[in-house]
């Protein structure tokens, strides 16, 4: 049975799900934007007895002590929050699983402390060169400022109806509609408990989207320095190095090609969405190029490869942002085969 915990760090007090009872080599999995540890039960359920499966939300999400987030740290704030929850429970190396913009918190703490990690698999992972505001493979800056990432790019009635606390699906910004067309490939038949988890997502400039300033360039704002979205923009978040790690625990890098979110092409990056006319104003490709978000995430890990980590990539076809969800057993094979091998 899964059941949640509060445990009280040196740096905040963290809810996390566990299995009553369940001992082995611990499995720390680690959630998305706009979601919480809940993302992870039906994984946590189908992991073979000899791990421990522990779902912890992050900061600002599920019942975890919302303190404000410093984008200008990057994602450390959460790296350093998943720390601190490691150290308390006295995990030791553990594996390390994370989805969306998870996959980029895990990447930090690889990146900061790579003898606390046993393995580590990325699922749908944001770009090591963050979200938005980028070319190239490695990770060029349309703008200077950052100019197409942060807070600027979220929808205003997202925002909204999060706040608010919608459970319909009335409106295409609605949350349960965002997750059925964004989150996944296609509609999930049973979503409630995901629409509540994405719920409780904290608002405002600490927490989600953050706060925004305006720019010069292109689409007219740039990251703010508060908040979750500015925690991914290229001007704070960038794990460019990440073939340095010593030791090199072997990564697996699991994705949907039907992804709308992390993806050359991505329906959330301004850039992209300005290249098919979605976005008035674009300046073109010579000036505001789309972010190749897949090849970037290829290129660093093909560099982590080529300096002696062992790395795998499944490409799970048709699936979208949520493989866990979509194609659990394809995912959980690809998962347990990365564990057992570790």
């Amino acid at each position: 049975m899964i059941t949640d915990r509060l445990t009280t760090t040196d740096r905040l007090t963290v809810n996390h799900a566990e299995i009553e009872g369940r001992t082995g080599e611990p499995v720390v999995l680690v959630h998305g934007n706009v979601s919480s540890g809940v993302f992870w039960h039906s994984t946590m359920t189908a992991l073979p007895a000899r791990y421990r499966p522990l779902a912890p939300d992050l900061r600002g999400f599920g019942a975890t002590e919302p303190l404000p987030v410093d984008a200008t740290r990057g994602l450390r704030d959460h790296s350093e929050d998943l720390l601190s929850y490691i150290r308390e429970l006295a995990l030791g190396p553990v594996h390390l699983v994370g989805w969306s913009m998870g996959g980029g918190v895990v990447l930090q703490l690889l990146r900061d402390h790579p003898e606390l990690v046993r393995s580590l698999t990325l699922v749908n992972p944001v770009s090591p060169y963050g979200f938005g505001g980028t070319h190239g493979v490695d990770g060029q800056l349309n703008a200077p400022d950052g100019a197409g990432s942060g807070a600027g790019g979220a929808a205003p009635e997202f925002v909204r109806l999060l706040h608010e606390g919608e459970l319909g699906a009335e409106s295409p910004f609605a949350p349960r509609s965002v997750l059925n067309t964004a989150y996944v490939s296609e509609p999930l038949t049973e979503s409630d408990h995901y629409v509540t988890a994405m719920l409780t997502t904290r608002t405002g400039e600490d927490h989600y989207p953050g706060d925004s300033r305006t720019s010069d360039a292109w689409p007219g704002f740039g990251p703010g320095e508060r908040g979750v979205l500015n925690s991914m923009a290229p001007t704070h978040f960038r794990i460019d190095d990440l073939e340095l790690v010593e030791p090199k625990p072997p990564i697996l890098w699991i994705r949907g090609t039907a992804d709308v979110i992390v993806s050359d092409t991505s329906l959330f990056d301004l850039a992209h969405l300005g290249a098919i006319g979605a976005v008035p104003g674009w300046p073109g490709a010579d000036t505001c190029p789309a972010q190749p978000m897949v090849a970037q995430t290829r290129a660093a890990l093909d560099r982590y490869a080529g300096a002696g980590g062992r790395v795998r990539e499944v490409a799970v076809e048709g699936a979208g942002h949520s493989v866990q969800l979509e194609r659990p057993k394809e995912f959980l094979t690809a998962l347990v085969e990365t564990l057992d091998g570790a």
